[in-house]
């Protein structure tokens, strides 16, 4: 059997210091592939693979669609692409957005577990929400081991504290102890690699964009939820798997339930701004309105004009403080 030599890597918020301190510490002699994830803004341009470069003894690299994978290779995510694994090569792919990012960390995650089973280590570093959460369901129901930083020492707790709320964790590790530990597991002997469920395999052909000319409704899984899509206005699907709620509208948007939430609350925010911006244009406007019909005498018209510009201001006061009081995404495990 083969050695468990595949080690996915995801972090968001204070996720580049962690990956910095986590690359240096791997020894020259690591014997794994280590493809690392971390969420950026899809216009920057990520310096992250050499900054890791400057670090580590292994080899830091941004990769290419179809590049050959590589022992003592560090393969690190640039903006705008999803980073998935097939046999032997990286893709990297403008599939759906999940969570709103790409490249997503979860993406990753099910690439590795749906193609290479028990070898994976999926490790969840530092991050805000439950991303990454998903993937390292997967990867334990594959067969593979799940890793995740100490959340009392992460400088971002949400990601790997809600990951344990899923008792789906293997190893709790501090990040100085991390790189130790990783080097042990990539000498271990993968056990046999259990088949996942084929939702997973949908899902991952729908990062790599391998659907394109297959009907939507065909391939996208789950259930109808009743829920909109806060990306595209159509229809979530709500799969469950491994007792884990999740959901994907028919573009391919896919999102947990925190990343959901939190982009409801950014739809809302958005819809409220809206509303205030355009309350503010009625004021000017009926302002300009009642000045007419002073102007011209006509004390009925400019009292309406009037009234409707008190009730604009009263309904900004009112949208104002829906905005200052727009529930948070539970983020600490709330999930």
């Amino acid at each position: 059997m083969p050695n468990k030599d595949i080690v996915v890597v995801g972090s968001s918020a204070g996720g580049v210091d962690a990956l910095q301190r986590l690359c240096a510490a791997l020894p020259a002699n690591f014997s794994g592939c280590v493809f690392v994830v971390q969420h950026l803004s899809p216009s920057s341009r990520s310096v992250l693979p050499q900054l890791l470069d400057r670090v580590t003894p292994l080899r830091a690299l941004s990769p290419v669609d179809g590049q050959a994978i590589e022992p003592g290779h560090i393969y690190v995510a640039g903006p705008d692409n999803h980073m998935l694994v097939r046999e032997g090569k990286v893709l990297m792919r403008r599939g759906p957005y999940e969570n709103r990012t790409r490249p997503a960390v979860n993406a990753l995650f099910r690439s590795a577990a749906v193609h290479y089973g028990s070898r994976v280590i999926g490790v969840v570093l530092t991050g805000l929400l439950d991303d990454g959460t998903d993937g390292l369901i997967a990867i334990k129901a594959t067969g593979g081991t799940s890793v995740v930083q100490d959340p009392d020492e992460a400088e971002w707790p949400s990601m790997p504290r809600n990951a344990l709320k899923r008792d789906h964790v293997d190893r709790v590790v501090r990040l100085d102890e991390l790189a130790a530990v990783l080097t042990a597991l990539v000498g271990e002997e993968a056990g046999p690699t259990i088949p996942l469920p084929e939702e997973y395999v949908i899902e991952d052909g729908i990062a790599a964009q391998e659907f394109a000319v297959v009907e939507p409704e065909i391939v996208t899984p789950g259930q109808p939820s009743h829920i909109a899509c806060p990306d595209c206005g159509g229809v979530l699907n709500q799969v469950v798997m491994e007792d884990e709620i999740r959901f994907r509208c028919q573009v391919g948007h896919a999102f947990t339930p925190l990343g959901l939430a939190d982009a409801q609350n950014q739809e809302l925010e958005r819809a409220l701004a809206i509303a205030v911006r355009t309350h503010r244009d009625r004021i000017r406007l009926f302002g300009q309105m009642s000045e007419s019909a002073k102007a011209r005498g006509l004390d009925h018209a400019e009292r309406r004009w009037s009234e409707a510009t008190e009730e604009s201001e009263q309904l900004i006061a009112v949208l104002e403080n829906a905005m200052t009081n727009l529930r948070k995404t539970p983020t600490e495990g709330e999930a």
